[in-house]
């Protein structure tokens, strides 16, 4: 949209050759880059002025990407996150999932994955429009603003990711119906996105354990070997 400031994206890597082409992808694709050559540095450059998307490395040295993605969490700091790693083992994606990071690139990659992964990440996390009448969502004890890409159970604030809360639209969105881990994915990234199951079996347990803290354990239910779907909200 003209006039529109361009989304920011910290791209967090201790090799300046990877940096330097992931910043010409996202360049090309519209959007501004910052940089971070470790994790120290990273945490300093979002609390001085909060990017849109965090592209984070996992192998840094003094702190890798898996600490800065913890102590961002622990913050509060909903800024969503895509992991690099060169790790392939599905411990290390689940691993990062876990911890709160939205999506993971394995490397070697290609930047135009890269960029297509950011964007959908981006495009969950759109600024909300003014806020208007019947955008909120309610179910038992669960009321959702969709406007303003907020959580509540009761009266006190959820605090979700990006996609835990595109999850958790989705789900309310369908009723009484069952969802597919394809058809969640579908939902979230589109038809054909390359996303494992269990991967959005990691986003839903972040997504149970924090309305469990909240004395929420009835938010989502599971049907084994089918999918998952909204549960009674009623705090049982």
């Amino acid at each position: 949209m003209t006039g529109t400031a361009p989304r920011k994206v910290l791209l967090v890597d201790d090799d300046p050759h990877i940096r330097q082409v992931l910043a010409f992808a996202f360049a090309k694709a519209g959007m501004s880059t910052e940089e971070a050559i470790d994790g120290e540095a990273a945490l300093a450059s979002v609390a001085a002025a909060l990017p849109d998307l965090v592209v984070l490395d996992i192998n840094m040295p003094r702190m890798d990407g898996l600490e800065v993605c913890r102590r961002l969490r622990a913050m509060d700091c909903a800024v969503p996150i895509l992991f690099l790693s060169s790790r392939d083992e599905e411990i290390d994606r689940v691993l990062g999932i876990e911890l709160g990071a939205d999506d993971y690139v394995v490397k070697p990659f290609s930047p135009r994955e890269v960029v297509a992964r950011a964007g959908a990440i981006l495009r969950r996390a759109a600024p909300a429009l003014p806020k208007a009448a019947g955008t909120d969502m309610t179910h038992g004890l669960l009321r959702i603003d969709t406007a303003g890409w907020q959580a509540f159970w009761q009266d006190q604030e959820v605090a979700l990711t990006v996609t835990e809360f595109s999850l958790l639209v989705a789900l309310a969105a369908a009723g009484n119906r069952i969802l597919s881990r394809d058809a969640l994915i579908d939902r979230l990234h589109g038809p054909g996105f390359a996303v494992t199951d269990r991967t959005i079996d990691s986003h839903i347990r972040n997504l149970r354990r924090k309305f469990t803290q909240c004395g929420a354990p009835d938010v989502v239910e599971t049907r084994a070997g089918i999918g998952y779907r909204l549960g009674p909200c009623r705090g049982e």
